[in-house]
């Protein structure tokens, strides 16, 4: 009996409207290990015996304490959860930060390439805002209890108002491994770097802007 050629189109477009995609990686790359003798590596981490966990798995006092903004030129300190601080949140596709910015303090334009984001202020007056792909920018300046959301991949920033107190803000991340690229930094720190001619030409800046960039960004 010979199979339809139609009804083979249809079993196809099934199972191509059925499939899932990939899951998003928890890594900026994963190359091939075709000359390895290690039998796998996994995306994420192992998981305990279920009969071993316990409540002190799926809690964590990791932001409950300031993060140290003076050791940082722009006054800010992200303090970050993670399956050494809190196993129970491994394959939940999820992260918390505490975010610290002394007065004037900025968390520079960034991007998580794998997560969104949800912030809500618990002290002090933030400016914030993201860029969209159409360059528009949506900025609002939060007060104490207000939530701002960064969607996924898109260049955002935060931004303390007040010149002398310092600013407290909870985010919550879509991914357990977000990511984070700064702006500047992935642009003029890149090892090697990045040929003078093309950092010149894409900012229209000089020779000497650019090495001051570099120099100022500790590149």
């Amino acid at each position: 009996m010979r199979t339809c050629p139609l009804m083979l189109l249809c079993l196809f477009l099934v199972l191509v409207v059925c499939a899932k995609s990939d899951p998003d990686p928890l890594q900026d790359y994963c190359v091939a290990a075709t000359q390895s003798s290690q039998t796998f590596f996994v995306n994420g981490a192992p998981c305990i015996n279920p009969a071993n966990a316990a409540p002190s798995h799926f809690t964590t006092t990791a932001l409950s304490k300031p993060g140290n903004t003076a050791a940082n030129p722009l006054g800010f300190n992200v303090t970050l959860t993670n399956i050494r601080n809190l196993a129970g949140m491994n394959t939940l596709g999820l992260t918390m930060a505490r975010v610290d910015i002394a007065g004037n303090g900025l968390v520079p334009p960034h991007t998580h390439p794998r997560a969104s984001e949800v912030t809500i202020l618990i002290k002090g007056s933030l400016l914030v805002g993201f860029v969209d792909t159409s360059n528009r920018l949506f900025t609002q300046q939060l007060r104490e209890g207000d939530s701002f959301v960064f969607p996924k991949g898109l260049i955002h920033f935060l931004y303390n108002l007040d010149s002398k107190a310092p600013a407290l803000s909870v985010s919550g991340l879509t991914s357990q491994n977000p990511g984070a690229q700064l702006a500047s930094a992935a642009t003029f720190t890149t090892k090697p770097s990045i040929p003078d001619d093309i950092l010149k030409k894409a900012f229209q800046i000089n020779g000497q802007d650019v090495s001051r960039i570099r120099k100022n960004l500790g590149g």
